[in-house]
């Protein structure tokens, strides 16, 4: 069982900055990716970014719309992931998720809050 616990959102005017923190805890050895999505009401949740481990190598992907703006950053000793938004838009509002798989098993954290306001 593994347990993800994220912190970091709030209210953030346009152009403001945000840095979301997710914690695991429990059986994580055979994480291989942790990353962070998103959902705003009425929409489906899209993957934000994530951070893949090969060879106790990280490799991250973007979703287009955030590519210059945020920077995800995982630490593997920590099982801890990271999430810097920077040049936040309104656009960027929604519940962010943090998400943790094995080759089976996906964990969802209980998600945090991000608006941006115009």
């Amino acid at each position: 069982q593994v347990q993800l616990v994220e912190s970091g959102g709030g209210l953030v005017q346009r152009g403001g900055s945000l840095n979301l923190s997710c914690a695991a805890s429990g059986r994580f050895s055979s994480i291989r990716a942790m990353g962070w999505y998103r959902q705003a009401p009425g929409k489906q949740r899209e993957l934000v970014a994530i951070a893949t481990s090969s060879g106790n190598i990280n490799y991250v992907n973007y979703v287009d719309s955030v590519k210059g703006r945020f920077t995800i950053s995982r630490d593997n000793a920590k099982n801890t992931v990271h999430l810097q938004m920077n040049g936040l838009k309104p656009e960027d509002t929604g519940v962010y998720y943090c998400k943790a798989t094995t080759a089976l098993v996906t964990y969802w954290g209980q998600g945090t809050q991000v608006t941006v306001s115009s």
